[in-house]
């Protein structure tokens, strides 16, 4: 398999989030967590103090609120990201 993979994602670069959409940043990444995990849990992980594939423990199968701050982090980043895009895209959110 040779094929090479180069990811083109929107350059967000210019976009701020406004305060709101701050706020909505952290509400987003909770959610992104419990996609996460509820998709862990449905293919039979359980929460384990370090990870092992084998028998599908994750550390991370915790609530948000305990999770390590480089894990919060990822999920809000992914979360940003998406609003960015959306905003990017010519879309606007509105509550």
């Amino acid at each position: 398999m040779d094929k090479k993979y180069t990811p083109h994602p929107i350059d967000t670069t210019d976009i701020e989030l406004s305060e709101d959409l701050q706020l909505l940043t952290e509400q987003l990444a909770r959610n992104v967590h419990d996609i996460w995990a509820i998709g862990r849990m449905n293919n039979g992980w359980t929460y384990g103090p370090k990870r092992d594939d084998t028998h599908k423990h994750h550390p991370c199968l915790i609530d948000y609120d305990e999770l390590p701050e480089s894990e919060k982090e990822y999920d809000r980043n992914t979360a940003m990201e998406t609003l960015k895009s959306i905003l990017k895209l010519g879309w606007e959110i509105k509550k």
